[in-house]
């Protein structure tokens, strides 16, 4: 879907470039996260996909064709939610999404999408009334409404409860198994996990590592065993090689001789990932 070779951006009042030769691909289908702490330059390459900054050094193929090569038909393919939510707050949720789709020859069912995220009940009330996470579900809702190609998603369940949040994912999910693609940012390492097919991570303005959440898990995560156990009345932990543990005389004597508790292999989260290559923690 997206081809990005090369890729540098400096902004006109910089001494420094944003971006930093950036190369990756996108593939047809799949959910590609942009991750990184806070001005590293993921909303800087999102806007240069999304052909909102030109000036740029490098090359970007969009279904092998030069992206400057495309017209105003390019965003007829795309939906875009950024972080921010933008709306006209003055006119209904309704009277928001008529204007908007009056920008593209094809429309989605919004009523349903309305209907999916919690919001059709409202969808007749004021923007300026609705709470920040009303606006959010909106914002999604807006991006999806020219039935796009590709999705450019910003923090896309960023200060949603978890029920919202998790109607938003599974509409994601759904979005790619119907054939869409999505490329990602967000600090919020779970919707990683469970959204993503590869990830990419930034640091200092250029890609510092690309692979799948799992393989990176594998990468930079200990292959160890733990097992909590019970033994006069006390909770113990002990820990084991998780190649070696089936022939270990201590890792058997708990099996077959104690109360386990809990017993798991020891995994690198996403988070500690995320540290390790970017050195920001996600909280931040």
């Amino acid at each position: 879907m997206f081809q990005v070779k090369d890729l540098s951006f400096r902004y006109p009042k910089n001494k420094e470039d944003t971006l930093r030769e950036l190369n990756f691909s996108i593939e047809n289908g799949e959910i590609f996260g942009l991750l990184g702490p806070s001005g590293v330059g993921k909303s800087t390459t999102q806007k240069i996909m999304t052909k909102l900054l030109k000036d740029f050094r490098g090359e970007i193929l969009f279904r092998d064709k030069n992206l400057q090569a495309y017209g105003r038909d390019f965003y007829q393919e795309i939906g875009v939610g950024f972080e921010m939510p933008v709306h006209f707050s003055k006119l209904t949720a309704q009277e928001n999404l008529t204007f908007f789709k009056k920008l593209y020859r094809e429309n989605a069912d919004t009523d349903s999408l309305l209907e999916r995220v919690g919001l059709i009940k409202d969808k007749d009330k004021k923007v300026a009334e609705y709470s920040k996470g009303m606006k959010v579900r909106l914002n999604f809702v807006r991006a999806l409404l020219n039935n796009p190609k590709i999705l450019f998603l910003d923090e896309p369940t960023m200060g949603l409860d978890p029920k919202n949040s998790r109607i938003i994912k599974d509409i994601i999910k759904e979005f790619r198994e119907n054939g869409g693609t999505v490329l990602l940012t967000t600090h919020l390492m779970n919707d990683v996990e469970e959204l993503c097919d590869r990830v990419a991570f930034m640091a200092n303005g250029e890609i510092a590592e690309i692979d799948t959440p799992k393989n990176l898990k594998l990468k930079y995560g200990a292959r160890n065993l733990e097992v909590e156990y019970a033994e006069n009345d006390e909770i113990l932990n002990a820990s084991f090689d998780l190649d070696t543990f089936g022939n270990n005389p201590e890792f058997l004597n708990i099996v077959q001789n104690k109360t386990v508790i809990t017993i798991h292999s020891s995994e690198t989260s996403l988070d500690d990932i995320f540290i390790k290559i970017t050195g920001v923690d996600t909280d931040e």
